[in-house]
C-alpha cells in the first residue's frame, strides 16, 4: 500500500512525551525557582532498568546492628580448638601448604594439608592427634604400590613431598598410616637380625672382638657390617629364578660371576645405595613367581617406579631378608638412622607430658578420687600415685567380680558378658589365617606382637596368633565346661579364664605356654 504525502511513525508512549514537553515549556515559564527540582529528577524511561544504589544496603546494616547479639549457649563447641571438624582436613589460609592424601588399614583416606618440608614423623604426629589414637607410640607411613606388590616404610627424617615427586602421576601409589614395632628393632637385639653366617669375611675382626661385640660397635657408630650370601633373582625377559651370590658394601651392591668368589675381577657392580631404595613385595608368588615368599626388591628413588627398573631379589628364609633389607637402610642412611633411633626413645615421654598437661579436659578436671573404706566416710586423695594404685584396685576388683558371677553354674549364658572381647583392639574379629600373618608382617616381626581372632575351622573357638622370633605362631583357645560352668583354656583345662579379657591380661605379666609374653597389640586404627 503506497501512502502519498509525508507520513510520521508513531509508537507507544510518544503521545505521553508530548505532554511531558508541554509541561516542562509550562513551568519553565513560571516565576517559581525549580531549577534543583528538574536536576534531580531525570527521565526514566519505560524499557530501561531501574539502578538501585548502594545506599540502601546501609540501612540494613544499621538496623542489623541495632539488634542486640544473642550469646553462643555452646561456645566449646565452636571454638577452633574443640571444634568438631578436623583441622587437618580443612585448607590452611597460608597459600604455602600442600595437600596429601593418607590412606588407613581400612582403606579410608583422609586428606593432610603439610608444610614443603614436613617429615614422615611430623606427619604421623598430626596423624596420632587428629585420629585420637591411644597409643602414640610406633605409628609410621608406609609407600606403597599396590599393583607391583611393593611396600617400604618411609624414614623419619624424610621429607614426604619429596618422596611423592618421584611418583608417577597416572600410578596408584599411595601412604598408609599404620603401626610399625620393627623400625628400630635391630638396635636393640642386633644378633637376631644379623647372624654370624651372613657378615663378609672381610670385615675387620682381628682386634679381639666377638661377632656380637663388633655388630653392636658398628650400630653405635651409625654403619653396619658387610653382608653376603645367596640370592634368587629373576633374570630379565625370562622367567627362571637363578641363585647368585652377593655383597652389600658401603660402596655399593655387587654379585659375584664365579660362584661364591670374591675376588675383585669377578664382582659385577649391580646398584648404588644412595640412588636406590629397598621395598619388602607382597604377594610375590602371584606376581612374579617367586620361589618362595621372602622377596624384596631394590628401586631407583628418583624415577618413575618401571617394571624394567625394579631388581627383585628371593631369600630363604624371613630372618635372610630382614638381614639385607636393613643393611641396605643402615649403609644409605648411616648415622641419621642412629640419631632416628635416639629421637624415637625420647618421643613418648615429651608426648605423655604434653598430653597431661594441655589435653586435660574440664570434665576430668572436675573429677576427684575418693576413698570410702574407711569407717568416718569418704575422703579425697590428693596424692596422684595413691589415686592411681587406687584405680587399678578398684578395676581388678570388678574383674574378679564379674569372674566370680559368670562362674556361677546357675547363669544364664544370655546374661554373660561373652563380648567384652569385641571392644578391645587387639581383637580382629573373623580375619583369616593368612591376612593375621600378613598384618603382623607389615606392622614389624617383633617378640610379643599378637592379636586375636575367631577361629575359621572350629565353632565357639578362638585363635591366639603371636610373633616369635620372626615367625607366627597360632595358639587355640578353646571352651572349657567344668561343673556347669564355662571357662576359656589353651592348655586343656590346666588354667581356666572367664573370658578373653583376663586370657590377654594373664599373658601380658606371664607367659604360660606361650614362649613370650603379649606385649605389643596388633591394632588397625581407622582414619
Amino acid at each position: 500500500m503506497e501512502v502519498a504525502g509525508s507520513w510520521t511513525e508513531v509508537f507507544e508512549g510518544s503521545e505521553s512525551k508530548q505532554r511531558s514537553g508541554e509541561a516542562d515549556k509550562l513551568l519553565a515559564s513560571s516565576t517559581l525557582p525549580l531549577d534543583p527540582l528538574a536536576a534531580e529528577s531525570p527521565s526514566i524511561c519505560r524499557s530501561q532498568p531501574i539502578s538501585i544504589t548502594p545506599n540502601r544496603g546501609k540501612g540494613v546494616e544499621s538496623l542489623s546492628s541495632s539488634v542486640p547479639s544473642i550469646p553462643n549457649p555452646f561456645p566449646e563447641l565452636c571454638s577452633p580448638s574443640k571444634s568438631p571438624v578436623l583441622v587437618s582436613s580443612l585448607p590452611p589460609p597460608s597459600s604455602d601448604k600442600h595437600m596429601i592424601k593418607v590412606y588407613g588399614e581400612d582403606s579410608h583416606s583422609r586428606p593432610v594439608w603439610i608444610s614443603p618440608g614436613a617429615t614422615a614423623k611430623e606427619v604421623c604426629h598430626m596423624l596420632v592427634q587428629t585420629a585420637h589414637c591411644s597409643d602414640q607410640e610406633n605409628w609410621a607411613l608406609l609407600e606403597v604400590y599396590p599393583t607391583l606388590g611393593l611396600e617400604r616404610c618411609l624414614e623419619d627424617h624424610e621429607v614426604v613431598l619429596v618422596v611423592q615427586a618421584g611418583w608417577s602421576p597416572k600410578g596408584d601409589t599411595r601412604l598408609m598410616f599404620c603401626k610399625n614395632y620393627a623400625k628400630y628393632e635391630f638396635f636393640r637385639k642386633p644378633m637376631l637380625f644379623f647372624p654370624e653366617c651372613m657378615i663378609s669375611d672381610s670385615t675387620d675382626v682381628t682386634k679381639g672382638m666377638t661377632s656380637t661385640e663388633l655388630i653392636q660397635n658398628l650400630l653405635r657408630s651409625g654403619t653396619c657390617p658387610e653382608i653376603q650370601g645367596f640370592l634368587q633373582t629373576k633374570e630379565p625377559n625370562r622367567r627362571a629364578w637363578k641363585k647368585i651370590y652377593f655383597l652389600l658394601r658401603p660402596s655399593g651392591l655387587y654379585c659375584s660371576s664365579k660362584g661364591s668368589s670374591k675376588e675383585p675381577r669377578h664382582l659385577c657392580y649391580v646398584a648404588d645405595l644412595q640412588d636406590f631404595n629397598v621395598y619388602t613385595v607382597v604377594n610375590s608368588r602371584k606376581l612374579y613367581g617367586a620361589p618362595t615368599g621372602f622377596t624384596f626388591c631394590i628401586k631407583p628413588s628418583r624415577n618413575p617406579v618401571r617394571a624394567q627398573d625394579l631388581k627383585i631379589l628371593c631369600a630363604e628364609n624371613e630372618q635372610t631378608r630382614t638381614c639385607w633389607t636393613s643393611a641396605f637402610r643402615l649403609f644409605k642412611y648411616g648415622k641419621q638412622l642412629q640419631c632416628n633411633y635416639q629421637l624415637s626413645k625420647l618421643a613418648p615421654l615429651s608426648l605423655e607430658r604434653s598430653s597431661l598437661s594441655d589435653n586435660k579436659s574440664k570434665s576430668e578436671a572436675s573429677l576427684v578420687a575418693m576413698d570410702f573404706s574407711g569407717k568416718a566416710g569418704g575422703r579425697v586423695i590428693q596424692n596422684p600415685t595413691e589415686a592411681q594404685i587406687a584405680e587399678r584396685e578398684e578395676g581388678q576388683a570388678w574383674r574378679r567380680r564379674e569372674t566370680l558371677r559368670c562362674s556361677l553354674p546357675n547363669l544364664n549364658c544370655s546374661v554373660r558378658p561373652s563380648s567384652i572381647h569385641k571392644t578391645q583392639p587387639w581383637f580382629h574379629g573373623g580375619v583369616s589365617r593368612k591376612d593375621t600373618e600378613r598384618l603382623i608382617e607389615k606392622q614389624g616381626l617383633v617378640d610379643g606382637m599378637f592379636l586375636v581372632r575367631d577361629s575359621q575351622q572350629h565353632a565357639q573357638c578362638f585363635v591366639l596368633s603371636l610373633c616369635y622370633k620372626l615367625h607366627t605362631k597360632h595358639f587355640l583357645v578353646m571352651p572349657y565346661g567344668e561343673e556347669g560352668s564355662k571357662y576359656l583354656t589353651m592348655d586343656d583345662g590346666a588354667t581356666l579364664f572367664s573370658d578373653l579379657l583376663q586370657l590377654v591380661e594373664f599373658h601380658q605379666l606371664n607367659k604360660g605356654i606361650l614362649p613370650v609374653c603379649l606385649r605389643h597389640p596388633c591394632v588397625c586404627v581407622a582414619l
